[in-house]
């Protein structure tokens, strides 16, 4: 018998928990209140900046411009995330958060090369910069980021959407330390070039925040096994249980940031208890790989899976082939 997809619901076969200990409104508002936080200052900072002449300062606003700009896309992503499955959508929008996370991580490396070049513009020919100025600026700066990040590592950062916002923030706060200490390197030796390297180093900072995302986020759309988790180690797993012969067209992936699934055909030795091989896989997905939203085809060996020893070595197969199957059959030939 082949089941309708999922809407919702669950069926024969699946199981779902996708819990995480905070609730989606107390993240909105952790990062509602953060976002209040970072465009009231951002607002002072751009005027500071353009007074003190500071690179190092603008380029803090402008993070914190992609802050501001990070958070909100994260609300708005999760609005659309937590809209029920409907019509063809049968797994929900739960991945306009990962589309999220990448524009987030795509910023953050477009405004690294963007400081980059001024600060080795600078670094050349330096101009005067208040040194004063940008220190005590940027330690109002410090102490407004470290609220943010504190509001904001309360959410749920399992999600890579919530991440991306929690990167931009936390690096925004390395970088109002490193404009600090800029600032009080010009202010008290004179040595202007200190501002545009403090702009490198924010900049180094971006990127490597920027990659990571990108990372996280790609391994999810191109549907790669979850990290940490191994598939050639999960299916000999599997294949070592009680009445399993052989496990193939094994599939993991993940639907979203914390959302792992599985599909996998299973042959059953000829008198083996399909129903219950089904129960025992799911168990153990479920307590040792944390994956509770499983498609499991179960079957008994029958005359086009025979081995020639129905008692044999069990083993597992996969076809690097074959698409994932998001949809199969659960059931056995009595």
């Amino acid at each position: 018998m082949r089941e309708a997809p999922e809407t919702g619901g669950q069926g024969h076969g699946h199981g779902h928990g996708h819990g995480h200990g905070v609730t989606a409104g107390a993240d909105r508002r952790y990062l509602t209140a953060a976002l209040a936080l970072i465009l009231a200052y951002m607002s002072g900072e751009v005027v500071i900046g353009l007074v003190a002449r500071s690179l190092a300062l603008l380029s803090d606003a402008a993070h914190m411009l992609t802050d501001a700009v990070a958070i909100m896309l994260a609300l708005i992503a999760m609005r659309i995330a937590a809209r029920p499955p409907k019509g063809g959508y049968t797994y929900g929008l739960r991945r306009a958060e990962i589309l999220s996370a990448q524009l987030n991580g795509l910023t953050l490396l477009l405004l690294a090369a963007y400081f980059v070049y001024e600060g080795i513009g600078r670094l050349v020919d330096p101009p005067a910069v208040n040194g004063q100025l940008v220190f005590w600026t940027s330690l109002a700066g410090v102490a407004v980021n470290i609220a943010a990040t504190w509001l904001i590592s309360k959410a749920n950062r399992s999600s890579l959407n919530v991440e991306g916002a929690f990167q931009h923030i936390l690096n925004d706060l390395y970088a109002f330390i490193s404009t600090a200490i800029a600032g009080l390197v010009v202010w008290t030796t004179g040595f202007a070039r200190a501002d545009a390297i403090a702009s490198l180093v924010v900049a180094a900072l971006m990127l490597k925040a920027g990659y990571g995302l990108l990372r996280d986020a790609g391994r999810v759309l191109m549907e790669a096994a979850p990290a940490g988790i191994d598939p050639t180690e999960l299916g000999s797993r599997l294949a070592e249980r009680p009445c399993v012969q052989e496990v193939h067209d094994l599939h993991v992936w993940e639907v979203s940031s914390g959302y792992p699934a599985l599909s996998a055909h299973v042959l059953v030795e000829p008198k083996g208890d399909c129903h219950a091989v089904r129960r025992d896989l799911q168990e153990v997905l479920r307590a040792s790989y944390g994956i509770t939203h499983t498609t499991l085809e179960v079957d008994h060996v029958d005359d086009r899976f025979h081995c020639e020893d129905p008692h044999g070595p069990r083993h597992v197969a996969a076809d690097a082939d074959e698409p994932h199957e998001h949809i199969g059959r659960t059931g056995c030939d009595h």
